[in-house]
């Protein structure tokens, strides 16, 4: 195979058809692309093979240029884009202009030739992304279109005439077209349109190494402005005074990181793949280095690393977009000075250190600044160069500094304002202050968990959390969650839950119980900030039981009064219960957008005012099951009563279907629409299906009333999930007469209830015909798994032990979220003679934690060791270990 240094001399010779011509040089392109793998992966530097490649591409052009182009005087080969700032990565696409004079003059022939030329870079592989011009034509396209005018700013010529290429240049200044200040606030616009796309966060779990946030991107959106102020295609940002060498060091270790993390994605996957999948994580954390023995820790040390890289590349981008404002656009207005105290001025609307000595000479200027922009709402914003000086005396903030009255005094002042908490706290994470204030937080900095459930970083997360806690008191949110705004209103110190939320999490990644961790730390924090008393144990006990109430109303059976008295007692107190029902729902919601549906709202809000009525009655006072029983008949039977449906009737269906253990899992509305559905005709054609659209629990529900059947619980969990609808809880309940009550609360894949009728039908229409006659082993679901779950699976675990109540034995079982996975388990409990009473159903990412109830067909607790053993082998082989 001939490399590219010897097809000239292989040309020359003109011994060769057109078949070798292709074949010479696609072999060529296919043994340097296979030798920028190579070396890759032996260690070298994408840095330098993105440049080589660049170089060889220049190379393979000039060579086929000069083989098909005759004369080369009235037109030039201009590279553009990524190849133009010579950064091809393997899959780099090849921008290529091909500039003509003023006005097209070409003949026929040198068309043909041109038309051919093009033709032959895609036979041999290249695929260029090319466009034919005039100057005139780059003129009109450039002035209409800013993106066309950003590429043409990476243009240099690879061969032909030189002269059009700066003929190009001089038509193309700011003076004609796209202003300094124009292009500034267009690519301004853009990269803000960018970051919306990516929900303005950089922290995404699947960040866009080019696109996101931070990403090569915002470095490419900083030269091409400052290109465009000076018209020039090379800019010295040191040497002009746009950075510092500090800064333009760190800006060249990021860019270089990125460079390094894209070149092993495209090498990787064979394709220009800039996403950071899950599936490709594992590859590139092993490539840099990161061989922890356990691989989700080697994945979670690599993304922090990429993390605190775009973090800091976001910084400088802000810094950089502030600097430019300043000096390129500010400078030609009056300047606009205002002072605000002996340290800070206004200059056009920005907070400025008077001097580059301020913070030196009084370091906790460094956190009165973010309360300056709070109190004084005509700010904008920090001045670049007052950043700067920010993140150079971050050292100041030391222990002394820490341990200082006022210090601590100014950051609860900052918590207890009116208005942009989360806002300047944003800021003091992106410029290191909110790390050096408080230590334990630097080292969630850019932490991930590799999973599907935690889709942010744990400071992002945080942040998110404290937003979330914000919200309930606008006017959006009183229309979106208006429970929540209310009991926000009765919160007389907002800045304790402000405090619990910086220190829910912030013990992840100590080892250990993370609650535990962060309560110790919540509690040095509050000693330091003279929070004391009732205050001082209420935030402790909310960072420690901050998972508290989600796992207790979706892993529990909250219809139980038991259940909730056992909740209220480790709760206390109405004050109490307030904190941790909004911290829970601000902290889900900032967990993963798509966590949050109608079904965990009200569960939520059920066991917030069970609870809150456990406490108006009194702990000493709880609730027996037969007082709550008949409490619970009596308000249904009112309500059958206005549907005119005769007592007697109701009477009959209770004593013939239902029992005391039906009426205490179930609501006075679902018992009033079931007993209506068994007194209608159509309850005589088992099995009866009746679908409710939307429950009072947010969530559908469907009542199956048919007879005791083997399998019946497999064959219904097994067609509502090959109807991709996501099971949330089962109830299932044997009457005296040989029939079960099957309740199940269902959402679509989008986690809203099923509105559409004929989606209605469709599902009755299906568990009807499967449950319809004798019942067979039920069928295997066939429905395909999300790309995402196939890159994690959990080791399947199954625990047993007997509910405090002593009325069931309780199973959990967590496994990879499969489909079919609760079909499975249900044919388990079938062959190993099990019943099913109840089931809580939960999905977190890519793992299921679900609940069951169990008794034997005596309806007591399973008491023999060996048939829990069985039903546990049974399990695991149909369910399989992971």
């Amino acid at each position: 195979m001939l490399r590219a240094e010897n097809l000239r001399a292989w040309l020359a010779l003109g011994r060769f058809t057109p078949t070798d011509l292709h074949q010479v040089f696609s072999d060529c392109i296919k043994t340097h692309d296979t030798g920028l793998l190579e070396s890759f992966k032996a260690g070298s530097k994408a840095s330098e093979l993105i440049h080589r490649r660049s170089h060889f591409t220049d190379e393979i052009l000039s060579i086929a240029w000069h083989h098909f182009i005759a004369d080369q005087s009235t037109l030039a080969l201009v590279a553009v884009g990524g190849y133009g700032r010579r950064e091809l990565h393997p899959h780099s696409d090849i921008d290529i202009l091909i500039l003509r004079g003023p006005t097209n003059t070409q003949s026929p022939v040198e068309e043909t030739q041109l038309t051919d030329f093009l033709k032959f870079l895609w036979d041999i592989g290249l695929k260029p992304a090319q466009s034919v011009r005039t100057l005139d034509e780059c003129f009109e396209q450039a002035e209409a279109d800013q993106t066309v005018m950003t590429n043409l700013l990476d243009a240099r010529c690879v061969l032909g005439s030189e002269v059009l290429l700066q003929q190009l240049w001089t038509i193309l200044t700011p003076e004609r077209l796209w202003s300094s200040a124009a292009f500034f606030e267009a690519k301004s616009q853009e990269q803000a349109a960018r970051y919306a796309k990516y929900h303005d966060t950089a922290f995404n779990l699947e960040p866009n190494v080019k696109e996101s946030p931070g990403g090569l991107r915002d470095i490419q959106t900083i030269n091409w402005i400052i290109k465009r102020h000076y018209n020039s295609p090379s800019v010295d940002l040191i040497q002009k005074g746009w950075l510092t060498p500090e800064e333009h060091e760190e800006l060249m270790a990021a860019r270089d990181f990125l460079w390094e993390v894209r070149f092993g994605l495209h090498a990787l996957t064979g394709r220009a793949e800039d996403r950071l999948l899950f599936e490709h994580q594992k590859d590139l954390a092993r490539q840099f280095g990161d061989e922890d023995h356990n691989v989700n820790q080697a994945v979670e040390h690599f993304m922090q690393r990429y993390y605190r890289t775009v973090m800091g590349l976001e910084r400088l981008n802000e810094l950089l977009l502030l600097l430019f404002q300043e000096i390129a656009l500010d400078h030609d207005q009056p300047t606009r000075i205002e002072p605000i105290n002996s340290a800070f001025q206004s200059v056009h609307g920005y907070i400025e250190a008077l001097h580059p000595k301020i913070f030196p000479e009084d370091p906790l200027a460094l956190l009165d600044i973010f309360l300056l922009l709070q109190t004084q709402p005509q700010l904008k914003g920090i001045r670049a160069s007052t950043i700067r000086l920010i993140r150079q005396n971050l050292s100041l903030i030391d222990e002394n500094f820490r341990n200082n009255p006022r210090a601590c005094e100014t950051f609860m002042a900052l918590l207890r304002q009116p208005r942009g908490v989360t806002r300047q706290l944003r800021k003091m994470n992106r410029y290191g202050v909110l790390a050096a204030y408080i230590p334990a937080f630097a080292r969630v900095v850019g932490r991930m968990q590799y999973d599907l459930f935690h889709v942010y970083t744990v400071d992002e997360h945080t942040l998110f959390v404290i937003r979330n806690l914000r919200r309930f008191t606008t006017v959006e949110s009183r229309s979106e969650l208006p429970f929540a705004s209310e009991v926000f209103e009765r919160i007389e110190k907002p800045e304790l839950l402000y405090v619990a939320a910086l220190m829910h999490d912030i013990g992840k990644g100590s080892g250990g119980d993370h609650s535990k961790i962060g309560a110790d730390i919540a509690g040095d924090f509050l000693d330091r900030h003279g929070v004391q008393g009732e205050d001082r144990r209420l935030v402790i006990w909310m960072v420690e039981n901050h998972l508290l109430m989600s796992l207790t109303a979706q892993r529990k059976d909250i219809s139980d009064p038991e259940v909730i008295h056992a909740f209220a007692t480790m709760v206390g107190n109405q004050r109490a219960l307030d904190h941790l029902y909004l911290l829970t729902v601000a902290d889900i919601r900032a967990t993963n957008p798509s966590l949050w549906n109608t079904w965990k709202d009200a569960l939520l809000r059920e066991l917030y005012q069970q609870t809150r009525w456990t406490f108006r009655r009194g702990l000493a006072r709880p609730l027996d099951m037969a007082e709550r029983i008949c409490s619970i008949k009596e308000e249904s039977g009112a309500l059958l009563g206005q549907l005119k449906l005769p007592a007697a009737s109701t009477e009959t269906i209770w004593t013939r279907v239902f029992n005391d253990e039906y009426f205490l899992r179930h609501h006075p509305e679902e018992i009033a629409w079931h007993t209506i559905a068994l007194s209608s005709p159509s309850a005589l054609d088992l099995p009866l299906i009746m679908l409710r659209p939307v429950s009072q629990r947010g969530s559908a529900e469907l009542f199956v009333y048919s007879r005791q059947q083997d399998f019946i619980f497999a064959h219904t969990t097994a067609v509502l999930d090959q109807l991709n609808l996501t099971i949330l809880d089962a109830r299932i309940i044997s009457s005296a007469d040989d029939h079960v009550v099957h309740t199940y609360h269902v959402l679509d894949q989008s986690g809203e209830a099923i509105q559409d009728p004929i989606r209605q039908l469709q599902i009755s229409g299906k568990l009807r015909e499967s449950l319809a006659g004798h019942l067979p082993m039920p069928f295997k679901v066939q429905r395909r798994e999300s790309r995402q779950v196939k890159h994690f699976t959990v080791p399947t675990q199954i625990y047993f032990h007997e509910d405090p109540q002593q009325r069931s034995t309780v199973m959990e079982l967590i496994a990879t979220d499969r489909p079919g996975l609760l079909s499975k388990v249900g044919r388990a409990f079938s062959l190993s003679g099990v019943r099913l009473d109840n089931a809580r159903i939960s999905t977190i990412g890519s793992r299921a934690e679900d609940i069951f109830y169990l008794t034997g067909h005596d309806h007591l607790p399973l008491k023999d060791a060996a048939q829990l053993e069985m039903l546990k082998d049974t399990i695991l082989s149909l369910v399989g270990r992971s």
